[in-house]
């Protein structure tokens, strides 16, 4: 399959497991949270996490999960967008650690067409899990995306269609 897909490519009831899934580090969780200026010790120190938390070990970052599952959704979902439009519901459903990889999947609940013609509107709920199958995470998500016949590049190719 190309990058991305097509309005007319979603079909409401569509379920797409994306590939592959990533392993969180301790590295990648201490870095995101000094970023986001998100100091919490529930993400940067291992003492108090160990002592005074209810896992006895961190937690990594949920908006650090919550972009891995968005990238890895891009290729399928919206590597043609033309925009992403909004991000709801965002639930925490289970803690992810170090050390645990996520895998991600989407199911397409609602397309429309846009005013437009050359557009529409597609809507998918992600559903995020770790390396046991426990859901760790989920978010609703819509973006505009091209149909067909939407003129891009001024021939209606995009450059990894060639």
């Amino acid at each position: 399959m190309a990058y991305g897909r097509f309005y007319e490519e979603f079909e409401v009831g569509q379920v797409i497991k994306h590939w592959p899934g990533r392993t969180i580090t301790e590295a990648d969780d201490t870095w995101f949270s000094l970023v986001c200026q998100n100091d919490s010790p529930l993400h940067i120190d291992e003492n108090y996490s160990q002592k005074y938390t209810q896992h006895g070990q961190r937690l990594t970052n949920g908006i650090l999960v919550f972009s891995i599952a968005v990238g890895q959704s891009v290729k399928d979902l919206s590597g043609r967008a033309i925009a992403n439009l909004g991000y709801d519901k965002l639930m925490h459903h289970a803690p992810v650690f170090h050390g645990d990889t996520i895998y991600s999947e989407s199911t397409v609940t609602a397309k429309r067409e846009a005013s437009k013609g050359d557009r529409g509107l597609v809507t998918t709920e992600t559903s995020v899990f770790n390396q046991d199958g426990t859901k760790v995470m989920s978010y609703l998500k819509t973006v505009l995306v091209p149909m067909k016949h939407h003129e891009t590049m001024g021939e209606g190719k995009l450059p990894f269609d060639e």
